[in-house]
């Protein structure tokens, strides 16, 4: 019975969210696109390209260089080295106003294009002729796109980057698009006060850093695939050496749930090579005579398996376990100087998993156990590490440019906010190795914890699951997929399928006092967050490190994540009136 009330009222919801799941352009664009091959732009899945900027002027064109790198990973070149340094690229993009183009920048350009690589060329400024240095009509129609701009101030110069990559509609011209990615413009004729918003959210984030909730901290908030707010406050830690940037990336702890594990379990789940009513047995060798045998698969993810809570295995770390220098039995690095025994995860840890106590199911029972029987599920099913596949079906086709783990692998450590200074277990300051202790034993990749990403990732991710399923032009799961898991879909919780949601029973109101019952999302431990409300269309985000250089619960004490997201509702309510 309960199974289809929910089934009906995931029917009404669909509905709803179709109704309202949609992109509000207020902005005047005057970009044109002038010419499109088989309509490349704006691009879609950015896996398929490899992208490179070229400019006659890196200085003059840097807000529109900045814009492009927002999006994709965009390497920056200039005509000195055209040839050799675009070489490797697929994809070539070329800036510049007619005054500024010279013939062998445009003989090396129509190379490009005959050597069979998307060049698409930006013009900006009133003069379009290019005859003078051999672009004709007929050499033009080599390229992939042309794309003009009359304004070249830096307005301008954003607006034609977003109509690249499609976080702004081209409105202009004969030929039209339209938006399909995050637009980035600071909440400008949004009908919003942001500056009243900004005043209240700067007092609440200086009273947190002041109050010792974390030393510094991003937040971001996106309406109707608008970004309407993006600031970033303090430093990485209490020294005040190096000040917090929207760009830096974070620890996202439990975030990693529904942002890592979640996506590659609901792409399987569509995929049909899972199956939520099949048990952990029918998936799992190990499981097949364990306590967990029969446990499904759907109660995993509600957290109503029964599972323990916590293991704290650090604990149970014999002399030798630990080493402060890699060798040939010690290559899994769990932080700096700090190495741990070969496959501690295969014969302690999962083993341990396996045989631990199993409580009535049905109950409620947070437990990060389920998140690690889900990551090993998918990797039996689909013969690939989560963390790649994860990367293969989402990340680089989406755009999110800094999630994954492990990401000393990929970022300089400055890019990378510290964590707590553990003086129990790996006794050093955790710079890019993930902070629960658990996952770091797992190699840095748990199904619970171990993802990094800059806020921005995460707003590409949540207008994902806004738009159910859709972004930048493609579709990345179906639209009853993200509404079965965000949905309620348990009798005895607020739960969703790996996401959390909306509390009607909290006294304070969570995650905000005025959230309403269509939203989920998820917070971490590190002192992070991510709620998404398809009512409102709001994808709000923030990311710190109250974690150091202890575990402090002051953020909490004070509250500070849901005041802040309660001041975008306020203003948001507001401007309904």
């Amino acid at each position: 019975m309960i199974r289809k009330i929910n089934l009906a009222v995931l029917g009404l919801l669909c509905l709803f969210q179709a109704a309202n799941a949609q992109y509000k352009q207020v902005l005047v664009n005057k970009t044109q696109i002038i010419h499109n091959k088989q309509s490349i732009l704006p691009f879609k899945k950015l896996d398929q390209y490899r992208i490179a900027v070229v400019t006659t002027d890196n200085q003059k064109y840097a807000p529109f260089i900045q814009q492009l790198q927002r999006y994709a990973d965009v390497t920056v070149s200039d005509f000195q080295h055209f040839d050799e340094n675009t070489k490797y690229y697929n994809s070539i993009i070329v800036a510049g106003s007619a005054s500024d183009f010279r013939s062998d920048y445009a003989a090396m350009v129509l190379q490009s294009a005959v050597n069979n690589k998307n060049v698409i060329l930006c013009r900006f400024g009133t003069d379009q002729n290019y005859t003078n240095i051999g672009l004709n009509s007929q050499n033009l129609s080599r390229f992939a796109s042309l794309v003009y701009s009359p304004e070249t101030d830096a307005e301008g110069q954003v607006n034609a980057a977003m109509s690249i990559f499609g976080g702004l509609g081209v409105t202009e011209g004969k030929i039209k698009t339209t938006q399909t990615r995050l637009q980035y413009t600071q909440g400008k004729q949004s009908g919003l006060n942001i500056a009243e918003m900004t005043q209240k959210i700067d007092a609440i984030a200086k009273e947190a850093i002041e109050q010792k909730g974390a030393p510094g901290m991003t937040v971001m908030a996106v309406k109707d695939g608008q970004v309407i707010f993006e600031k970033a406050y303090g430093y990485h830690t209490y020294e005040n050496q190096r000040a917090n940037s929207i760009h830096d990336i974070y620890d996202l702890a439990s975030i990693s749930k529904i942002a890592g594990t979640t996506p590659v379990v609901m792409h399987l789940q569509e995929k049909k090579i899972i199956n939520l009513d099949s048990t952990m047995g029918h998936y799992l060798w190990q499981a097949k005579k364990s306590n967990k045998a029969n446990i499904t698969l759907r109660t995993v993810l509600l957290h109503e398996a029964g599972f323990t809570p916590f293991i704290p295995f650090y604990r149970s770390l014999k002399p030798g376990d630990l080493v402060h220098s890699p060798d040939e039995n010690h290559q899994v690095q769990v932080a700096d100087n700090a190495y741990l025994k070969n496959n501690y995860y295969r014969d302690v840890m999962w083993p341990e998993m396996l045989a631990s106590s199993v409580k009535p199911i049905g109950n409620y029972v947070y437990s990060d156990i389920s998140m690690y029987v889900m990551k090993e599920v998918s990797e039996h099913e689909t013969s690939v590490p989560m963390q790649e596949y994860v990367q293969q079906i989402l990340y680089r086709p989406i755009g999110m440019k800094t999630a994954g783990y492990n990401p000393r692998s990929r970022f300089a450590k400055n890019r990378i906010v510290p964590t707590q200074n553990d003086t129990l277990f790996r006794k050093t300051l955790l710079e890019g190795f993930v902070h629960d202790e658990g996952a770091a034993m797992a190699g840095g990749v748990a199904g619970h914890a171990g993802l990094f990403a800059s806020a921005n990732d995460l707003a590409i991710y949540g207008q994902l699951l806004l738009n159910r399923g859709e972004y930048g032009g493609a579709t990345y799961f179906k639209p009853e997929t993200v509404d079965l898991f965000t949905s309620k879909q348990s009798a005895t919780s607020r739960r969703g399928l790996g996401f959390d949601r909306f509390d009607p029973n909290s006294k304070s109101g969570y995650p905000s006092k005025l959230a309403n019952s269509s939203v989920y999302g998820h917070t971490g431990y590190t002192g992070t967050c991510i709620w998404i409300d398809p009512k409102n269309q709001l994808v709000y985000i923030f990311l710190s490190n109250r974690v150091h250089p202890q575990v402090s619960t002051k953020l909490l004490d004070l509250n500070i994540r849901s005041r802040i997201q309660d001041v975008i509702y306020e203003t948001i309510n507001k401007a309904k009136k």
